[in-house]
């Protein structure tokens, strides 16, 4: 199998997370997965979970089949250190073989998959508002959302569940935006993270806000989120637990 090079994929979900399929060409295939020069496809980063779908191959001798994608992951050098590529990783029962480089796919993702780890994602962003400590841990699946608080005193399961309903019943609109580095310094109670930090040097950094005349949330993010906290729908904290003497776990899932 090919070794995989560096090739700049260009990130679509950055600025629409509502795209659900794009026209691309394969880049560079490796043991790492397949890369192309556009995707919607959100690899896993920030605690979020890559995404999932189909490359449907629209040119070179598999034209016309479609090939499931498992996982998405960014591309690492041989220092491990991370790419520009975001890598496309074939499920493991997908049929042999694979498209050579070269070729044109239209990537689609599975849509329902995403939907719910944006408005997962949207959620944690409330509960950062509503619990404002730092977090030192996050996982983000379509299945459930935590965030690992950096904290003490005991958390209430159903008032959270109940301030988390207000929020997404008021209709907050979510908006992508950018700061600079420098902003970022002058600010840095911005980042909610004690684990990870937002990536530097390119002289702008992402950020999601939520809420337009009042301001409920604002912090650097490169993730996937829903335009409004009312298309989150119903969310309950389904656990609370004491992982350690200063952490506090927090567990949302969908209401059934």
């Amino acid at each position: 199998m090919p070794v995989l090079l560096v090739h700049m994929t260009q990130e679509l979900f950055r600025a629409d997370a509502y795209l659900t399929e794009c026209a691309a060409t394969v880049t560079a295939i490796g043991p790492q997965g397949i890369v192309l020069d556009r995707t919607v496809f959100y690899p896993m980063g920030g605690g979020q979970a890559g995404d999932a779908g189909v490359l449907r191959c629209t040119s070179g001798a598999l034209a016309g089949r479609e090939l499931a994608i498992a996982d998405t992951r960014k591309g690492k050098d041989m220092e491990g250190r991370f790419t520009s590529d975001i890598c496309h990783i074939p499920a493991a029962d997908a049929a042999a073989p694979l498209p050579a480089v070269g070729d044109t796919v239209t990537a689609c993702i599975d849509w329902q998959r995403r939907h719910r780890l944006m408005r997962f994602h949207t959620t944690t962003h409330l509960l950062c508002h509503l619990v404002p400590q730092l977090v030192n841990g996050c996982s983000i699946t379509p299945d459930y959302a935590r965030l690992d608080f950096n904290m003490t005193e005991p958390l209430d399961k159903e008032a959270l569940t109940a301030a988390i309903a207000l929020l997404v019943a008021a209709g907050h609109p979510v908006r992508i935006g950018s700061i600079s580095d420098a902003e970022l310094d002058a600010n840095p109670a911005l980042v909610k993270s004690m684990s990870v930090q937002p990536p530097r040097g390119s002289g702008s950094i992402r950020t999601v806000r939520i809420g337009q005349d009042e301001l409920v949330d604002l912090q650097p993010c490169g993730g996937t989120h829903v335009a409004n906290t009312a298309e989150i729908g119903a969310v309950t904290v389904t656990k609370i637990e004491k992982k350690s003497a200063t952490t506090r776990r927090v567990v949302l899932g969908f209401a059934a």
